[in-house]
């Protein structure tokens, strides 16, 4: 998926989306996701996913909240309406996120005949990485590593 090109200037609308983004991920029951997601789910097969998060259950609530949440942010940032510079300087959990699924994504995508799973936030992961790259060389892999153990 190709990322819109548009004005490399963050706007007072960015800002504001930012903002908006961040008092979400402060409402009680995505905090309580987060923490699970942080905490619990490291997963590294979709037999472990399957374990973890089965149908019905609250893990599997949580997991479906954080997934979707960071997919929709990565769409605003895909389609050009929020700016990918503005969020790379603070929105990290977008990749803390990536990290703990990126290797399951595929197999996920396969047995749910679905190739557009997170397809979002893997492009913005994508350019998060390189970002990190060219602006902290290093920062990506000693991110990694610390996410991923």
């Amino acid at each position: 998926m190709a990322m819109h090109v548009g004005s490399s200037h963050a706007t007072y609308d960015d800002v504001n989306l930012i903002l908006h983004l961040y008092e979400m991920r402060r409402e009680e029951r995505m905090r309580q996701a987060r923490g699970w997601y942080a905490s619990s789910f490291k997963v590294k097969s979709v037999d472990e996913l399957m374990a973890l998060c089965p149908a019905g259950s609250e893990p599997n609530a949580s997991y479906r909240m954080i997934t979707s949440y960071w997919e929709m942010v990565s769409s605003f940032i895909t389609s050009g309406v929020l700016s990918q510079e503005l969020f790379f300087q603070s929105g990290r959990e977008l990749l803390f996120m990536w990290e703990r699924i990126r290797d399951i994504v595929p197999k996920v995508r396969e047995a749910n005949s679905d190739a557009s799973f997170l397809r979002n936030v893997e492009t913005v992961a994508e350019a998060y990485i390189a970002w990190m790259r060219t602006n902290a060389p290093g920062s990506y892999e000693a991110f990694s590593k610390r996410v991923r153990g």
